[in-house]
């Protein structure tokens, strides 16, 4: 009697947890295996370095439940970086980290962080992308068959070319510089005398090598991790003239298919991961940690960094372009980061 007795109670221990085990493991069954992850860059990039590491924090975050495979070179669209959204919305990719340049031909508001000059500093960018400008951004996004869940960054893009050092806008004219798949970087070098090359990353760099294009802009991380050095990219000038935000996105039918719990983990597992990567983005660029541009310069590279004076003579040439794309990202939200900057901390 007292084994049946002890039987019975067992039955009735495992009836009261079996009900509260099964919303999770219905979930857990509906999910798909694998759910790829889009970047541009890999590893060692800052860029691919948050990437990895949110595929490995939503694996630990849901116990396993959730398992990310990582894409880079935005393989997942044959290396056009331009449809890397489109194919987010249409549910191609089910993840990414992306860039706001690369998505701005399909979402126009994230053309603001391509506006010549209007980021002086890192503040400046925490300014728009931790404040209203960053939720209102987000919440667009949101409209748009994605959910954002983190800002993450790629750094403030600084110019290289194999001809000779850039100190005023005249040094610009007639060099042949490849820029990312946006038009606005079309009309900001135009507007500087040079001749800008839109082609994908995976193109510029042999383009680079064979000395098909002169010159190219991207952040400090990217200019030493692909070794440009080696590619002719002898002369640097840091001019800080744009930055480039990324955010870690989910697309909207996947997220909806995660349990609320899961959720919450990934989207805590994004913003640790976009603090880490953003923190790495950063290293040896800042006035008390100058290691990153004292590795550039030992390695032959001519470092110019323009005075105040020498960057309002850029900003004078490009007001123009700042005006016309101001009205075409919308006057309220561009004047809303200009607020959020002025008023910055």
């Amino acid at each position: 009697m007292t084994s049946l007795k002890a039987l019975l109670t067992g039955f009735a221990l495992a009836a009261l947890t079996i009900p509260a085990l099964l919303p999770g493991v219905a979930a857990a069954a509906d999910y798909k295996a694998e759910y790829k992850l889009s970047t541009v860059l890999g590893k060692p990039f800052p860029w691919g370095v948050g990437g990895d590491r949110w595929a490995e924090l939503v694996k630990e975050k849901t116990n396993g439940r959730i398992t990310v495979k990582m894409y880079p070179g935005t393989s997942l669209v044959n290396g056009d970086q331009t449809k890397e959204f489109t194919a987010l919305r249409q549910g191609t990719i089910d993840m990414a980290v992306g860039s706001t340049i690369n998505w701005s031909p399909q979402v126009k508001e994230l053309n603001l962080f391509s506006l010549p000059f209007l980021m002086p500093d890192h503040k400046a960018i925490d300014a728009l992308t931790q404040g209203p400008v960053g939720k209102q951004l987000f919440d667009l996004l949101a409209t748009k068959d994605v959910v954002p869940v983190a800002w993450g960054e790629n750094g403030f893009r600084e110019i290289s070319n194999s001809k000779r050092s850039i100190k005023t806008p005249e040094d610009l004219k007639g060099l042949k510089i490849r820029v990312v798949g946006s038009p606005l970087y079309l009309d900001t070098f135009t507007a500087l005398g040079a001749n800008p090359t839109q082609m994908s990353w995976a193109d510029a760099q042999p383009a680079l090598s064979t000395g098909a294009v002169d010159g190219q802009e991207n952040p400090l991380t990217i200019f030493t991790a692909a070794k440009l050095p080696t590619l002719g990219q002898k002369h640097l000038t840091l001019w800080g003239y744009v930055a480039d935000p990324l955010i870690f996105v989910v697309n909207k039918e996947v997220w909806a298919s995660w349990s609320k719990e899961d959720q919450d983990a990934v989207r805590a597992a994004a913003v640790q991961a976009a603090t880490e990567e953003i923190a790495l983005s950063r290293k040896g660029i800042s006035a008390g940690d100058d290691s990153l541009l004292k590795e550039i310069a030992a390695q032959g590279v001519d470092v110019v960094q323009l005075t105040a004076d020498q960057q309002k003579a850029f900003q004078k040439a490009t007001q123009a372009v700042y005006d016309k794309w101001a009205k075409q990202i919308g006057a309220d939200l561009v004047k809303a980061a200009e607020s959020s900057i002025a008023a910055r901390k």
